[in-house]
């Protein structure tokens, strides 16, 4: 039996970019199973339709796509939410990530990516863009307890860090089992651990460290 296609639903309160992302994605694999402009109609969509990816915009006229992302997700844990905005804002790039989503992209990116993007998080990866990866470490950081980020990595076992970089380079529990040759059980309990030791609690936050980790070491 072929994959089933990713059920996408998007989430834009202007009626032109909806049609615009329709149109890009429009291939086989991608099926657009539905579009809402505000963030009662997101919740009450997703809840029907149990999309696998929802293209959320930041800014809607009963709210913002923080509030839709974080009620999305309680309420459709299944439901990946890609946040596609043209905001590069530090604050909702944090609140996001905090509200569970598995990827923040800026709208300049070409449609080849985006098409990448959603199969990524389609697949339970995570993407952050790269220009805001740094500021977003900075903000957990303040927030991450009593180790700074540096010993947090310390704690790390030789194949958690592996799979910490495999994280950063927007790999599922799946792909990372393939190229280690482990269960996808078995990936996702070293998952846990390297939140446990990171002091994260989502994919997203995990990568955004490793990612500015690399940031450093080519410094």
């Amino acid at each position: 039996m072929p994959d089933q296609p990713l059920r996408v639903m998007l989430v834009d309160d202007h009626e032109i970019v909806r049609r615009g992302l329709r149109a890009v994605l429009a291939e086989p694999g991608i099926e657009i199973v539905g579009e809402a402009g505000t963030v009662a109609e997101s919740v009450a969509l997703a809840q029907r339709l149990q999309p696998d990816v929802v293209v959320m915009d930041l800014r809607l006229p009963d709210g913002s796509g923080i509030e839709a992302c974080r009620d999305i997700r309680a309420e459709v844990p299944g439901a990946n939410v890609l946040i596609l905005t043209s905001y590069a804002d530090d604050h909702a790039l944090f609140s996001a990530v905090m509200a569970g989503a598995a990827g923040y992209l800026l709208k300049d990116l070409n449609p080849a990516r985006l098409k990448e993007a959603i199969r990524a998080v389609g697949a339970g990866g995570s993407l952050l863009d790269p220009k805001l990866a740094a500021t977003l470490l900075g903000r957990l950081r303040k927030g991450a307890g009593a180790h700074p980020a540096d010993d947090n990595f310390s704690l790390l076992t030789p194949q958690e860090d592996r799979i910490l970089e495999m994280i950063a380079d927007g790999l599922t529990n799946r792909q990372i089992g393939e190229r280690l040759h482990l269960s996808e059980k078995t990936v996702k309990n070293y998952v846990s651990q390297v939140y446990a030791k990171l002091n994260v609690e989502r994919r997203s936050q995990a990568a955004a460290m490793a990612t500015e980790r690399r940031m450093r070491k080519q410094q």
